[in-house]
């Protein structure tokens, strides 16, 4: 049996490793365009920032043997050739042609992932020194190159997942960043804005971050960049990083006559068997299908095309493996905080169930305890969607999150899913079933809420309302909004001093607790009230946006 698999990335070898542990008679060539096979493009920021001292980091095994050329041929029998283009596939002969020599197979794997989409913007040229992407290790070469040479300005087009990351990145070259996005808030196809806002507020205090932003142009001197006109001014920078995101690379597979999908990319079914069935394809050059919508999706993730190359293996080795589809889940890390997501944003969802809750990651009292919000997403008692920001462990809420989606769980049932609890794991009852909790409540109509951007719209008209923080009276004046609809009546006093409640108010507190128990008071002595969703905690970067006063009374 002849395998052949054009690319040399991660779901490209992944079917090939998977072909040769299934059949030690198969002949597997391997074809990479690029020097370097198997390497890990997720690990390219920490590279270009120092986490990884040299390439060869990125091309590493787990016990540190090197995946180069030698080491596929010698421990998997797999024959990898580098720095050779595929020009042609024949599918009538079953051929494979590159520019010196050509391959027949009786399977073909298409891997050949994705590239950096470049904007139409006037000046953007690649010939001009100082300007780059980050899809290679030569381009991050090309970054550590500028900063060797003293560039210490750095612009970012994009703040996505690796606009982000290289934002991070430079500034631990200390280099002065700042991030340039279209969207009104970054990573705009992963976050919600209220959650995206709570990141924002945090990485605002180590670069600059620009949204509803435009590029207009590139500034260079006849060799090399010098600054950029960015909303009409002019920014002087030594360097500027392109990460608007990718596009799936099917250049191939469109001369070859496959079917592409609506997405743009190579469209397959859950065999990973394109129209072509002696031809397979993986990676971020294919289209998933989403586990909620049914509807197809483009998710680049090296985690995906891992999973991609394991069924593409079965397969050609005749065992029936399926991929069944993604729910989109993405878990990042910017400057200390972690965040991430799962399944439906808040605007995918018609009538959407928002919870809001924020706290700690294990018990108060715990010395390592950190932060976390978590924002779940229903449709009706069924959950779609998550989303977590924080300092603290919010990995396995989100993977506990993808279970109960992936098993069509009902908030009911994650309420009482059995957790693993100890003090320095978690708190009695873990964040993310009390966001079941709180989603539940309101399915229940024990509660109405306002979510941060409502409160925030609120606050900037001029509708006469009635907010009442029900925090001490040390907290209110030591940070709260400046607004003279605010009012202060703590928790403690709220039973001898409801009636200066009116009958209509808002309520609010750190992170939506006691807010949540004086709506439940005050909703049974008749009146008529709304807490704003996860407190202080949520809003408050979402208010600073909107350039609404949070402060010291």
């Amino acid at each position: 049996m002849e395998v052949v698999v054009i690319g040399g990335g991660a779901a490209g070898l992944k079917a090939a490793a998977r072909v040769r542990r299934l059949s030690d008679e198969a002949k597997i060539t391997v074809i990479e365009a690029g020097k370097y096979p198997s390497i890990s493009r997720c690990g390219l920021p920490f590279y270009v920032g120092g986490l990884l001292q040299e390439p060869k980091n990125l091309l590493e095994t787990t016990y540190g043997a090197v995946r180069d050329v030698d080491y596929f041929r010698k421990v998997k029998n797999i024959e990898v050739l580098t720095e050779t283009k595929v020009v042609e596939i024949d599918r009538s002969k079953k051929l494979v042609r590159t520019e010196g020599d050509e391959f027949s197979y009786d399977y073909l794997v298409i891997a050949t992932g994705s590239k950096p989409v470049k904007p139409p913007i006037e000046g953007l040229q690649e010939e001009v020194e100082g300007i780059t992407f980050l899809h290679s290790l030569e381009d991050a070469e090309k970054i550590l190159d500028a900063w060797d040479e003293d560039a210490e300005k750095a612009l970012i087009i994009g703040a996505g997942l690796i606009g982000l990351e290289c934002a991070e990145a430079l500034h631990n070259l200390d280099m002065e960043v700042t991030v340039v996005e279209l969207m009104n808030h970054i990573v705009p196809s992963i976050l919600d804005e209220d959650v995206a806002r709570i990141v924002e507020s945090h990485i605002k205090k180590k670069i600059k971050l620009m949204t509803s932003s435009r590029v207009e142009k590139i500034l260079n001197d006849g060799e090399r960049v010098t600054g950029a006109i960015v909303n009409g001014k002019e920014l002087e920078t030594d360097l500027v990083v392109v990460a608007t995101g990718v596009r799936p690379n099917v250049d191939l597979a469109v001369k070859a006559g496959l079917e592409i999908g609506e997405t743009g990319a190579i469209k397959v079914n859950d065999r990973m068997q394109t129209s072509d069935k002696s031809i397979y394809a993986g990676g971020d050059c294919v289209e998933n299908v989403h586990l909620i919508t049914g509807k197809p999706i483009y998710t680049p993730m090296g985690s995906v095309a891992n999973k991609h190359g394991r069924v593409i293996g079965d397969n050609i080795c005749g065992i029936d493996s399926r991929f069944p589809g993604v729910l989109g889940t993405v878990i990042f890390q910017i400057f200390g905080m972690n965040v991430g997501r799962t399944g439906l944003c808040e605007r995918d969802v018609c009538n959407p169930v928002i919870s809001r809750v924020a706290g700690a990651d294990r018990f108060h009292f715990h010395p390592e305890h950190k932060p976390i919000r978590l924002k779940l997403i229903a449709d009706g008692e069924r959950i779609v969607g998550f989303q977590a920001a924080g300092f603290g462990v919010i990995d396995k809420r989100l993977d506990i999150a993808v279970s109960a989606i992936q098993m069509n769980a009902t908030v009911d049932d994650l309420s009482n899913f059995d957790l693993a609890y100890a003090p320095p794991y978690s708190t009695a009852i873990d964040l993310i079933i009390a966001s079941a909790n709180m989603a539940k409540n309101k399915l229940l109509g024990l509660v109405e809420s306002i979510s941060p951007l409502e409160f925030a719209e609120m606050l900037k008209s001029d509708e006469s309302f009635t907010v009442i923080d029900v925090r001490t009276e040390k907290e209110f004046l030591a940070r709260s909004v400046i607004d003279d609809r605010v009012k202060n009546v703590p928790l403690s006093e709220l039973r001898e001093r409801y009636e200066e409640v009116p009958d209509k108010a808002i309520l609010i507190c750190q992170v939506g607790t006691r807010s949540y128990e004086a709506a439940r008071f005050l909703m049974q002595k008749g009146k008529s009230v709304k807490v704003v969703d996860g407190g202080y905690a949520f809003f408050q970067p979402v208010l600073e946006s909107y350039g609404i006063e949070v402060g010291e009374r």
